[in-house]
């Protein structure tokens, strides 16, 4: 296993990489929480911090992304361009979203569309912590048991963190499946 000392410029790029998802750049995040998780699992990196440092990147790029979409985000859907009617859409399905599931929205949405549908700040902030460490459970230590399974190294605690990711993952999505709100209003 290497050192934090050693390693920490990748905890930092995890970092921007996982933020900058976040915050509204595609699949760049999601990659680098894989990759990281796959590392952890040839002890590269440690999978604790990995799952930390993603998490805390996922709320950091999360706010930076609602903020964006507060204060810039019907101008950005609203500006001419080649893509303009990609956007109107995807901000209408985030809109009906919000409409039909409330908080729990966050999980399938962008932080941007969060910002731009004005949603309560300490609302997103608290509903974006726990979709960010789903996040976290689900891409590092889904890669972390995988990348332990395909190297014929695993140990039943290496099966254990995939199946309690894959499990974590099924809750977040029970509970997301609960808490949306119907919609016919009652």
């Amino acid at each position: 296993m290497t050192s934090l000392a050693e390693t920490w410029w990748i905890y930092v790029l995890v970092f921007l990489c996982v933020a900058a998802s976040w915050a509204g750049v595609p699949a760049i995040g999601g990659l680098a929480a894989a990759a990281a998780g796959v590392a952890a699992s040839q002890g590269r990196l440690e999978l604790g911090w990995v799952i930390f440092v993603v998490t805390v990147a996922g709320e950091v790029g999360g706010l930076i992304g609602y903020h964006i979409g507060f204060r810039w985000g019907r101008e950005l859907v609203q500006r001419p361009g080649k893509h303009h009617a990609s956007r109107e859409r995807t901000l209408e399905r985030g809109e009906s979203l919000y409409a039909r599931w409330g908080r729990v929205a966050v999980f399938v949405t962008p932080a941007i569309v969060s910002g731009t549908a004005k949603m309560e700040l300490r609302q997103f902030a608290v509903w974006n912590l726990l979709a960010s460490f789903g996040f976290a459970l689900l891409t590092v230590a889904g890669a972390y048991g995988l990348g332990r399974i395909g190297t014929g190294h695993h140990s039943a605690a290496d099966l254990s963190t995939l199946v309690l990711s894959v499990g974590a993952g099924l809750v977040i999505f029970e509970i997301a499946r609960r808490h949306r709100r119907p919609r016919d209003g009652r």
